[in-house]
């Protein structure tokens, strides 16, 4: 071969693989070191991995580059071609998000997977009109009440201030009688140190990420529901891939769901420890506020079937067949 010839030959190959070379942003709201976000950024090494550099995903951790209620947006309009949202903050756009907030429709782990499987189809129809395609969905730990002061019923929370940081927890305070005030996470610890909030409603990482033990020292148990976030992608961004690297994406994205789904397991566990260890006391719920929540939740329910109609009912009807 003409030595000339090899060199340009050599030069057009490396060429076309770093114009070959996809690069996706992907913002989440959680800190680097919530366990969504080390799943994510397993996820983007296993697509880096299994696409041979082809497709690098740069995780934007901590709302740094989007905030929360920005994130599907932008995936939306290719801001970014990936990102991570609560499915629940999206309710006001379409009941279907928020199914998985609905309280104690799913309160244990496999029925949240028995749920998201009814609800699935809906969702993913619903996103694709949008321009969104679904990689994979992960849950959270299941919701409790942390409050300053130890409660024994619903009565105990009125007029509490409360973060409502979505359409479900907002509407839970109108139903308690608290006073609802709009915090994203990544604030916080600061609404907590400056008593903005006395009281919320999450799981037990949430918890412990923004150091929730400093400020409030109750965690009643309720197991309300158990929500989910969904990592999205830009149905083009995604359909620019040729077969075998989407492929590659679409196995690393089942494997990230399966392994999401285990560590939300094993973390619930976890995190409740922690926060025990750090001074947290775990309440398990009264009879009295047990039922008071389910009172609540029963309320949350029936409103939800309302606004979704028949596609809803649909849905919570195979759930409960499964």
């Amino acid at each position: 071969m003409n030595h000339k010839f090899g060199i340009a030959l050599a030069g057009l190959t490396l060429g076309a693989a770093a114009f070959a070379q996809t690069k996706w942003d992907l913002p989440t709201a959680y800190p680097a070191t919530n366990y969504h976000t080390e799943n994510i950024t397993q996820f983007a090494k296993d697509v880096d991995a299994a696409t041979g550099g082809k497709v690098k995903i740069t995780v934007h951790a901590n709302a740094s580059l989007f905030k929360a209620p920005e994130i599907k947006r932008a995936v939306q309009s290719g801001q970014a071609q990936a990102g991570e949202i609560l499915l629940a903050n999206f309710a006001n756009e379409n009941p279907i998000y928020a199914l998985d907030g609905v309280p104690f429709l799913a309160t244990t782990y496999p029925d949240a997977r028995k749920l998201y499987d009814a609800s699935k189809p809906a969702m993913e129809k619903l996103l694709a009109a949008q321009g969104i395609k679904v990689l994979f969905v992960v849950p959270w730990a299941p919701q409790g009440i942390y409050t300053k002061k130890e409660i024994g019923s619903v009565a105990d929370l009125r007029g509490i201030k409360w973060r409502a940081y979505s359409p479900a927890t907002a509407k839970i305070a109108e139903l308690i009688g608290a006073q609802p005030v709009q915090i994203q996470q990544a604030e916080l610890s600061a609404a907590m140190a400056t008593g903005v909030i006395e009281s919320y409603m999450s799981s037990g990482s949430t918890g412990y990420d923004t150091k929730t033990y400093e400020h409030i020292k109750n965690f009643y148990d309720t197991q309300a529901w158990i929500p989910k976030n969904a990592i999205l992608v830009n149905a083009k961004a995604f359909d620019a891939l040729d077969a075998t690297t989407k492929a590659a994406v679409t196995k690393a994205a089942a494997d990230a769901e399966a392994r999401g789904w285990k560590v939300a397991q094993e973390k619930n566990e976890e995190y409740k420890r922690l926060l025990a260890e750090r001074g947290m006391k775990i309440h398990k719920p009264s009879p009295k506020l047990d039922a008071d929540m389910r009172q609540v939740g029963g309320i949350m329910q029936a409103d939800w079937l309302k606004v979704a109609g028949a596609d809803g009912a649909a849905i919570v009807d195979t759930y409960k067949k499964k």
